[in-house]
């Protein structure tokens, strides 16, 4: 695989008190829940809020950028990613909990936040204990399951734009839709502020045990997998409408249709990220052939093909 110009050196020269890590050519294959992926150009990972803002204010604007969680819902592709990937990790995962509200870093895993709320006895929150994701994504997406959205307990969200400068955005202006917000793409979230309700702890925990039983016996979540592939169009189940186009099994590859759950897609072996997509992309075409019906991604697919 070819590496892309090693620009490290310039940008350390053009940030000398930057305290995070900056690495040439990093795989990020490892970072992705499908285990696959080209490699990085530059991939930064921050100390905290200020040295991302740092960073971001000495970042020469012509230079692509990219964030990156823990890759629950991404295809990267094979040819990588030109630019500077970022990637929040320590010092984005704090979460604190006072009365009937939480703060949580973008690093955050969902699963935690949830366990957290139970933990002090805030309801509202369970949704997230069946996402894979992190806090930085749900408010990307407006993450959602079991019945519950972001939008429904976000309060507020802190980010740092491309010039870094550190903002706050209310629920109102992260303009939040089915699966996405229509928040300033270019903002980097760093932590969100939701509002629970007090409640005995003992229901949110038997709420929470549902909705993992509910995950392993339905969906394949020890697989190499990315989660939901495709959003629900209105009034329909994605998986439905797959399993009724005859996909189920389906593979390109080594990539293949889930046979638990027809909207999972899962690298079965050695599949690469052209694999994956061609299969999503054949899902989407067979299932418009047959229902008339566009499926649109929900997983995330970035970089450069080989």
């Amino acid at each position: 695989m070819a590496a892309f110009p090693d620009i490290v050196p310039d940008l350390k020269a053009r940030m000398p008190d930057l305290r995070g890590r900056l690495l040439a050519n990093q795989p990020l294959g490892a970072f992705t829940w499908f285990r696959v992926g080209g490699p990085a150009q530059v991939l930064f990972t921050p100390e905290d809020t200020d040295d991302l803002a740092y960073f971001l204010r000495h970042l020469p604007a012509e230079l692509p950028l990219t964030v990156i969680g823990v890759g629950s819902n991404l295809i990267v592709r094979d040819g990588g990613l030109p630019g500077v990937v970022i990637r929040l990790a320590r010092g984005f995962n704090d979460i604190v909990c006072t009365g009937d509200t939480l703060r949580a870093g973008a690093a955050a895993l969902d699963k935690r936040v949830a366990e957290a709320a139970a933990s002090a006895g805030i309801g509202g929150l369970e949704f997230y204990f069946g996402i894979p994701g992190t806090i930085g994504g749900a408010l990307r997406m407006n993450a959602g399951a079991n019945g519950g959205e972001t939008k429904d307990v976000l309060l507020e969200a802190t980010g740092v734009t491309r010039a870094g400068e550190i903002v706050t955005l209310s629920n109102t202006q992260m303009k939040f839709a089915y699966r996405e917000s229509g928040a300033d793409p270019a903002i980097i979230f760093t932590s969100g502020l939701f509002r629970g309700r007090l409640t005995d702890a003992e229901p949110i925990r038997q709420r929470m045990a549902e909705v993992q039983s509910h995950r392993e016996t339905a969906q394949p979540i020890r697989e190499k997998t990315g989660g939901s592939t495709f959003k629900n169009p209105p009034g329909h189940s994605a998986w439905k409408l797959i399993d009724a186009a005859g996909l189920r099994g389906h593979k390109v590859g080594d990539a293949q249709v889930s046979e638990m759950h027809c909207n999972f897609l899962i690298n079965a072996g050695t599949a690469t990220a052209a694999d994956i997509e061609t299969l999503g992309e054949t899902v989407r075409a067979r299932v418009k052939t047959h229902s008339g019906i566009e499926l649109e991604w929900e997983i995330k697919r970035i970089g450069l093909n080989q």
